[in-house]
């Protein structure tokens, strides 16, 4: 698929909760470019879904297997599963205009060697996987960039607002692209030829998205006065700070388990329509469409749903609907009982998707931003396509209605289990920087960039009735130092003073501890003044650094500073 936009088109960091704010909600259109890069989108995700229909029945066509056509499926979401944090670091690292650029004229090159080569006829199961594995590469590096840009192309105060209408013009062409796509396979009397044109139309509909990235004059919002991450590293932070962060780790759970059983509606779709319901082309897109158009209700009426339900609770019933769509697509082989089912099916999927998508954006600050959407990306991914793979053999082995009744089952049984890990519960983070008000270390040496490890202590002085407090508040200040960098962290008390408390931790070399220190927000400061406040000594708690001493080829301890 060609779509520029993810699943959900990224949410701004607000909590469902507080969003009280009564706008007309299309406040965000009166900016040029935000307008004209949702209407190129719009086109371009018009014709990704026109290409998800036509390609999944053209692999109908190639093949009977039902495993076969489940991995197309699994061709478009394996991308993601494999470059997810990748694609994320270096979003978070390079210009990302200049990465959306590259990417997109890598999916029109995709799409339009498979046009060429389905016009001319030099097309089987394994060609037509293996372009779709590599027009989802492009879709998978190309997500995270798209999605953290949007903070950049409105105000902050009417990000709720572009978020929504996103979601409406994301989800309108997932309502029209799979109906039309099979419109335009039945329109020819070879379908490989009306697959063969959607290709093409699809190459085409990037063009749009290419001329207004290339117009586009880019002020990020966040710029590092330090030198750039490596690939390795900045995928490594990433990783570091997802597995400090539980509120982060609790979303990508469940958008986890959601995806992997409700995945086989996607995969196994074309196979009821084909088998069961005895469709065609354009009637596996009318039913595929239903679930946009479903969607583009869900998009319009969930600002006013976040009012009235937790993120929770949501979650929750969607994923009841789906629960009866997988055993109605099971059993029910009636296109008038399947067709409205899929509609709320739709509204299911949008409502949990942008709230988890939502809970994602709120758990982070900007500097890891596109690095936290990649990994919600790869987890999301990766539930689609083994999901797919699963049910796909299910399918092949046993039976279509077997498997979709095995995913309804699964869903029905890990419900009570993800509804434990909550979501959007709470006060939100501040997540501004606070980079500012911290002075460079005034040190006796000046040390490269890349020495280390570098060990950090500081000593702070607690009265005996305020140690238990103390030691509570500087654990969550622990969370803090891991997910910003620190390699270790601990601690001590003095044996010989027990008023005395040592807190030390490591970093990788001094740049990282700079990066750190660069790194702190807002909500971080409100963590360590809360430590500060139970310092009881005469003079700001004595931190010393330490550089891990090794050999140097002049003798010197280290550059002298010039002072």
């Amino acid at each position: 698929m060609s779509l520029t936009s993810p699943p959900n088109p990224p949410p701004v960091p607000a909590q469902d909760a507080v969003i009280e704010k009564q706008t007309t909600g299309f406040e965000p259109l009166r900016s040029a470019l935000f307008r004209n890069l949702w209407i190129a989108s719009t086109i371009s995700n018009l014709g990704g879904w026109m290409q998800d229909t036509a390609g999944t029945w053209l692999m109908t066509l190639l093949t009977t297997s039902p495993l076969l056509i489940a991995l197309m499926q699994t061709a478009a979401s394996l991308p993601v599963v494999l470059l997810g944090l990748l694609a994320g670091a270096t979003a978070d690292i390079f210009d990302r205009r200049r990465l959306l650029l590259f990417w997109q004229a890598w999916m029109l090159a995709a799409v339009g060697l498979l046009s060429v080569l389905t016009f001319l006829n030099i097309i089987s199961p394994w060609v037509l996987l293996t372009l779709t594995f590599l027009l989802n590469v492009g879709t998978a590096m190309n997500s995270p960039a798209w999605q953290a840009i949007m903070p950049e192309l409105v105000p902050r105060e009417e990000l709720p607002e572009a978020v929504s209408l996103n979601s409406a013009g994301f989800n309108l062409a997932r309502a029209l692209g799979p109906a039309l796509g099979g419109l335009a396979i039945a329109a020819f009397t070879h379908a490989d030829t009306g697959a063969a044109c959607t290709f093409l139309l699809n190459s085409l509909s990037f063009v749009g998205v290419i001329l207004v990235l290339y117009q586009w004059k880019r002020k990020p919002l966040f710029k590092s006065t330090l030198p750039a991450e490596r690939i390795y590293g900045s995928m490594r932070a990433g990783l570091r700070y997802v597995q400090y962060a539980p509120l982060l780790r609790a979303a990508l759970a469940r958008a986890f388990l959601f995806t992997i059983f409700v995945s086989a509606v996607w995969s196994l779709l074309a196979v009821v329509a084909a088998r069961d319901l005895h469709q065609g082309a354009l009637g596996y897109g009318i039913l595929n469409g239903s679930m946009g158009l479903g969607a583009v209700i869900g998009a319009t009426a969930l600002p006013r749903v976040r009012r009235k339900f937790s993120a929770d609770e949501i979650i929750a019933v969607s994923s009841g609907v789906f629960i009866g769509t997988l055993l109605i697509l099971a059993f029910v082989h009636n296109p008038l009982v399947i067709i409205p089912v899929l509609l709320c099916a739709g509204f299911a999927w949008t409502s949990t998707m942008s709230t988890l998508n939502l809970a994602v954006q709120v758990s982070v600050p900007s500097w890891v931003q596109a690095r936290a959407l990649g990994t919600y990306q790869m987890v999301f991914a990766g539930g689609m396509a083994v999901g797919s793979v699963i049910w796909g053999v299910i399918a092949e082995h046993l039976s279509t209605p077997v498997s979709l009744a095995a995913a309804a089952g699964g869903l029905l049984i890990t419900l009570p289990l993800s509804s434990r890990l909550h979501v959007l519960r709470g006060e939100l983070p501040d997540f501004r920087p606070f980079r500012s008000k911290f002075l460079p270390p005034q040190l006796a040496i000046e040390p490269e960039m890349s020495d280390g490890p570098v060990r950090i202590l500081i000593d702070y002085y607690v009265d005996p009735e305020d140690y238990n407090a103390f030691v509570q508040a500087i654990h969550e200040l622990k969370d803090v130092r891991l997910r910003d960098g620190a390699m270790r962290w601990g601690i001590f008390q003095d044996a010989n003073d027990p008023r005395r408390l040592n807190e030390s931790f490591i970093m990788e070399s001094w740049i990282d501890y700079l990066r750190q220190r660069e790194r702190f927000t807002a909500s971080d400061r409100t963590v360590r003044d809360r430590v500060e406040s139970l310092h009881r000594g005469e003079k700001p708690p004595r931190i010393t650094h330490t550089i891990y001493a090794k050999e140097r080829a002049n003798g010197s301890p280290g550059k002298s500073e010039n002072r």
